[in-house]
């Protein structure tokens, strides 16, 4: 038996070393060597390694790896050309794994890094490898078809939340007209801002607006709805997605200014939705606004992370381990719901095919555009992510993390 390697690609979550802990972990018990990839499959291409035997020595350093925010090893946004693009890149990596003696890839991401493994398996079957190549799921944004919902997502709703329900006791300080807009990720798929709808409890009545990008968004109708709000509550607190679009497809964040930023995958940089928004509805209403971006912190914030969701993940990089020691290969772990009350999942192995390149959105029976809601299907399936909390393990009054010597 060969030796297994371990990358991390994308936007990085609050939970995501949890799954890395996870392959590391079942990896060792099983006396495999694991490797890990500096940068993703771009360090690969550069022979960045390093083996995790000699990182992660202790259980504490275990323990820490799965509380410590950002990617651990690293990441990177490379996108794979197409085989018959470029057979020598493909050539490249199978001589480095060779190298090392590796029979087991495995790439923590999202859609992008899925797109990876299918064009990794899809040479290697082709070209008679023997190395399995296996997917472990990671997006905050949740877009990632089959599977009921992805690691890092949870953490990153319980975040949102109570960042909001913090929000929303600050706007009501003062007894003046005020609006409060918060931009929240998500580029095509609403889940994240879907979020802001679990505020609403006993003890905080929660957002007055929710707008997610799977809808036209109609400025002119944002506008009167906002106007009419006013009317009956002095101080609004609005949150939408970063992706929101006009009826003719223009991100609402480029219609101030434009915004022509790509990455190697062809997607746009979104940023300034919530600051757009705010300039025209104090143009229009006269009143303060004010525009809040969340940002990176809502992937970065492991000070506050689900319970649910950083055990899920580790899991989820345990599950992949043994699936690929019983032969499966061009794979993604999967989660399915088997209930709601009480929660429940099981892990299962899905062809990567049916994931790489598809993007889940929130069903639009979830969503009431001209009412700026959500429904209460989008908020019992969010609750249960979000359940208990994990905390850092603090040294001198702030977080310790586990640090790569690379």
């Amino acid at each position: 038996m060969g030796n297994i390697i371990v990358g991390q690609s994308g936007g990085p979550t609050a939970v995501i070393n949890a799954s890395l802990a996870g392959v590391f972990k079942c990896g060792k018990g099983n006396n495999l060597k694991v490797y890990g990839m500096v940068n993703g499959i771009q360090g690969l291409l550069e022979e960045k390694y390093v083996e995790l035997n000699q990182e992660i020595k202790t259980d504490l350093d275990l323990e820490l790896l799965k509380r410590t925010p950002s990617a651990y090893l690293g990441s990177c946004r490379f996108k794979l050309p197409n085989m018959e693009e470029d057979t020598e890149i493909y050539e490249k990596i199978f001589s480095i794994l060779d190298k090392i003696n590796v029979d087991k890839f495995f790439y923590i991401g999202g859609n992008d890094s899925m797109d990876t493994i299918k064009k990794l398996h899809t040479y290697g079957s082709a070209k008679n490898k023997k190395i399995q190549f296996i997917g472990v799921p990671k997006t905050i944004d949740n877009d990632l078809a089959v599977t009921d919902h992805t690691p890092g997502f949870g953490s990153a709703c319980k975040y949102i939340a109570t960042t909001i329900k913090e929000i929303i006791k600050d706007a009501t300080v003062y007894d003046a007209k005020n609006v409060t807009i918060i931009e929240i990720m998500g580029r095509n798929a609403g889940w994240l801002t879907g979020a802001a709808a679990i505020t609403k409890s006993e003890d905080c009545n929660g957002v007055d607006l929710i707008y997610l990008p799977e809808v036209v968004f109609d400025i002119e109708k944002f506008v009167k709805k906002v106007k009419k709000l006013q009317k009956n509550k002095k101080s609004l607190v609005i949150a939408i997605s970063e992706g929101i679009k006009n009826k003719n497809g223009i991100n609402i964040c480029e219609i101030e200014e434009e915004n022509t930023v790509l990455d190697c995958f062809g997607h746009k940089s979104l940023s300034g939705t919530a600051n757009n928004l705010s300039k025209i509805l104090h143009r229009n209403l006269g009143c303060k606004t004010r525009a809040i971006e969340l940002n990176t912190t809502q992937r970065c914030a492991s000070h506050f992370i689900s319970e649910v969701d950083i055990n899920e993940s580790f899991l989820a990089g345990s599950y992949a381990v043994n699936i690929a020691l019983n032969g499966e290969t061009g794979k993604v772990v999967v989660f399915e719901r088997t209930s709601n009350r009480p929660y429940n999942i099981v892990m299962k192995a899905h062809n990567v095919y049916d994931i790489a390149n598809v993007e889940k959105k929130v069903p639009l029976e979830w969503i009431n555009s001209e009412e700026g809601t959500v429904s209460q299907e989008l908020v019992d399936y969010i609750k249960p992510l979000i359940q208990g909390e994990v905390y850092p393990i603090m040294v001198d009054g702030l977080p310790k993390h586990l640090k790569l010597n690379k």
